[in-house]
């Protein structure tokens, strides 16, 4: 099959097939204070870390939501790393809440001091990247209009990772089981390393 982006999916498609393609996807929940001192959750799938030294990550929202909003607000967040534990928690903090609703409390959740920035991480998560707002930046299309998607662009300035997952010095991603974005309402759960 071959089709062109700009026109109505073909059948047999019933939705877009581009998420699923691209895929996995890892998952940034993105904590964030806003300027009345309570705390959001989101979570983001167009999420990735582009720059270890220095670590720069960004997510990418459908429009300004609270996520935005807060970071511009306060010049941080914390990208909270999704492990199996808390996946139905992380489904739960994707609802489309009124504003001001508490995304910690509708999904169970806790919030926990950071290190280095205002923004809350997840108690309990097994690790989080606590970030200060480098940019916001609205994506253009290649006509350079606006397409209601903006990215936030964050340096990584204190790293927290549970004891637990740490193994001769290094991270146990499969001990971890993180969570991925397979597209449409899939998710993975990474619980096996291949080390060649």
């Amino acid at each position: 099959m071959q089709y062109t982006v700009s026109q109505p999916l073909p059948l047999p498609l019933r939705h877009d097939p581009l998420k699923a393609l691209v895929a996995p996807r890892p998952i940034g929940w993105i904590s964030t204070l806003a300027s009345d001192g309570s705390a959001n959750l989101a979570p983001y799938s167009f999420f990735q870390i582009l720059s270890e030294k220095p670590g720069i990550v960004v997510y990418s929202s459908g429009g300004r939501k609270d996520s935005v909003v807060n970071a511009e607000h306060s010049g941080d967040f914390v990208c909270n790393i999704v492990t199996s534990v808390m996946l139905d928690q992380m489904i739960l903090s994707a609802a489309p809440l009124p504003h001001g609703q508490s995304e910690f409390a509708y999904a169970g959740l806790e919030t926990e001091a950071s290190h280095s920035v205002k923004a809350p991480r997840v108690k309990g998560v097994a690790a989080a990247l606590e970030c200060k707002l480098i940019k916001v930046e609205e994506l253009l299309d290649i006509e350079g209009r606006q397409i209601n998607r903006v990215m936030v662009f964050g340096q990584v300035v204190s790293v927290y990772i549970d004891d637990k997952y740490l193994v001769s010095g290094m991270v146990d991603t499969a001990k971890m089981e993180l969570v991925a974005r397979c597209g449409y309402f899939d998710y993975a759960i990474v619980d096996r390393v291949i080390v060649p």
